[in-house]
């Protein structure tokens, strides 16, 4: 028995939800984050899935995915440091007191 592609795109979507949901609700940073990746993540899987059904030969899908990953890192570490320095400032990682800062 051959998994067809559905096998694979539906977890992909279940966790590309599941991010775009958390990243709408939560008002931590550090949720908005986790939620951040996990959209990534399911970008990421569907990169390499449909690398493997419409290309099997190539590589492309991969390289996109490691490049993503590497970004992700990046997003991710840029993204801690000012979660930091924020809460040095308000003690408050809550995204309501980021937007008063503004003012």
């Amino acid at each position: 028995m051959d998994i067809t592609l559905i096998w694979y795109l539906i977890p992909a979507l279940v966790m590309f939800c599941c991010g775009v949901y958390g990243f709408i609700t939560r008002r931590n940073m550090i949720a908005m984050l986790i939620s951040l990746e996990l959209m990534l993540n399911a970008v990421d899987i569907n990169f390499v899935i449909f690398n493997r059904y419409l290309y099997p030969g190539s590589d492309q899908g991969w390289m996109f995915t490691l490049f993503g990953i590497a970004i992700a890192a990046a997003e991710t570490a840029l993204a801690i440091a000012i979660i930091v320095n924020l809460f040095r400032v308000s003690k408050n990682i809550d995204v309501a007191d980021a937007t008063k800062m503004k003012h």
